[in-house]
């Protein structure tokens, strides 16, 4: 694992918002040359603490979007149940988020849909089709004062 100091926790949270810096601005907001910097990204990346990068994309500029946070309640706590639910989201290709959470119910799901009707769609055949799926509540987000994943 790889060390994390007051520079190495200043890469991360410049890379956080923008991960398509420059080695070389980056090293200048850090405050190391570029090439230590390099060599402290590289062993950020290798010990698995950078996962990866990626393109945020704005829905929205694509011809609207609506973002739903659906909580969903397993009908089971057999393992295979979550097992099968977490399956069946991954091949959702409008759940952009799915995770198992503590409380009340099993899951938190975002949901990221062109309309209500696209929704209804998921909800209904979806969700509704699935066996170990025992309740289901939606959310849909009016907007969102805080969101890392577009600060690009």
């Amino acid at each position: 694992m790889a060390n994390i100091d007051l520079i190495n926790s200043r890469i991360l949270s410049v890379l956080e918002r923008d991960a398509r810096i420059s080695n070389i601005d980056l090293a200048s907001k850090v405050g190391l040359s570029a090439s230590a910097c390099l060599r402290r990204v590289q062993e950020l990346e290798r010990s698995g603490i950078i996962k990866g990068y990626r393109a945020v994309i704005n829905r929205e500029a694509l011809g609207g979007s609506i973002t739903i946070f659906v909580t969903v309640g397993l009908s089971g706590q057999r393992t295979e149940h979550a097992k099968d639910f977490e399956r069946a989201m991954d091949a959702a290709p409008h759940v952009t988020e799915c995770h198992n959470i503590t409380g009340s119910v099993e899951y938190l799901l975002r949901v990221e849909v062109q309309d209500l009707a696209t929704y209804k769609e998921f909800h209904a055949n979806i969700l509704g089709g699935l066996s170990q799926v025992g309740s289901i509540t939606s959310h849909i987000c009016l907007g969102s004062s805080k969101d890392v994943r577009s600060l690009v």
